[in-house]
């Protein structure tokens, strides 16, 4: 990191020092990383940076080194400044305060609340019930306080699998009767009544868990307009495996929908008629694009065929 970078930490934490805890993680590609920085008297002991450099060379694991996933990864950075800069302080949903932002040549830094410090310290790889519950209650909050929201500065459409962004993979995918449907599956969820901002990556991954069973929310890279079905669908897909996915189906809509209900300023049973029709598409929404990125990837079963070869014949 450089020094004019480490001076916007200082001033803005009001640190005499700062030094670099750990490495939290590598952004995807060689894009930067994500560092916890310990800070010498501060009124906190560390934040959470975000420190993205745009590389020369593109590196993307499963291949896709191409200009439209580039310039696709670089939107998603500039999106996630706007969101901490102009709409995160309105979210009812729990994620960390930003602190600052600063931006310098093809270099961003963006410097956030440490939420292990702030007791959500827990990261889950599989969830109980309870915590899946937590999860659906974060989404509704979240859904709840943008719901009819222009996404001004982030993704018109939101969520990284959006089928505008993805002619590659379209292109590739083998499955031609999803193949002729997917821009009708894509217009059936993006001109529903109700619209919201989605988090666009609402994997378990990126929910941090406090030992008293609350929950946080981190990775805005593809906020933006759409139906909350969307993070709803492709979470279940992250933390559950094709016959819970199944079973719980109408278990976990009448839990997201009692919390979106709550949060809401009023019933809109409208809302959640749509909403609720609209699950299934969602579900083959994001099959559309896995089959065309990983065609062997394990999230592709014999339920999320079911699903989409009953949204098409519904189309």
């Amino acid at each position: 990191m450089n020094e004019y970078f480490k001076s916007i930490i200082l001033q803005k934490t009001g640190a005499t020092s700062l030094f670099t805890k750990e490495i939290i993680q590598e952004l995807w590609s060689g894009y930067g990383k994500i560092m916890r920085i310990g800070l010498v008297n501060a009124s906190v002991e560390s934040v959470v940076v975000k420190h993205v450099q745009l590389p020369r060379y593109k590196n993307h694991p499963r291949g896709w080194n191409t200009d439209i996933g580039h310039q696709r990864k670089v939107k998603s950075y500039q999106v996630e400044t706007t969101w901490y800069d102009r709409y995160s302080k309105d979210s009812a949903a729990r994620l960390p305060q930003c602190l600052a932002i600063e931006t310098q040549g093809d270099e961003v830094l963006m410097v956030l609340e440490d939420l292990d410090a702030a007791g959500y310290s827990l990261r889950k790889r599989s969830v109980i019930w309870e915590e899946i519950k937590a999860c659906l209650a974060w989404l509704a909050q979240f859904h709840a306080s943008y719901l009819g929201k222009v996404p001004d500065g982030l993704w018109e459409v939101g969520t990284y699998w959006h089928l505008e962004t993805r002619p590659q993979e379209l292109k590739v995918l083998d499955d031609r009767r999803l193949k002729e449907a997917a821009s009708m599956i894509d217009t059936k969820l993006n001109t529903c009544k109700y619209q919201s901002f989605v988090h666009g990556d609402a994997k378990l991954a990126n929910f941090c868990f406090s030992k008293d069973g609350k929950v946080a929310g981190v990775d805005f890279q593809y906020v933006g307009g759409g139906c909350g079905m969307k993070d709803v669908a492709y979470f279940i897909g992250s933390c559950l495996g094709e016959r819970d996915s199944e079973r719980l189906e109408t278990q976990i809509l009448d839990t997201y929908f009692e919390h979106l209900q709550s949060a809401l300023d009023e019933r809109n049973e409208e809302l959640e008629h749509e909403w609720r029709s609209l699950y299934r598409v969602a579900w083959a929404d994001f099959h559309r694009f896995l089959k065309g990125w990983s065609p062997g990837h394990w999230k592709i079963n014999s339920y999320s065929e079911r699903v989409t070869a009953e949204v098409i014949n519904s189309l």
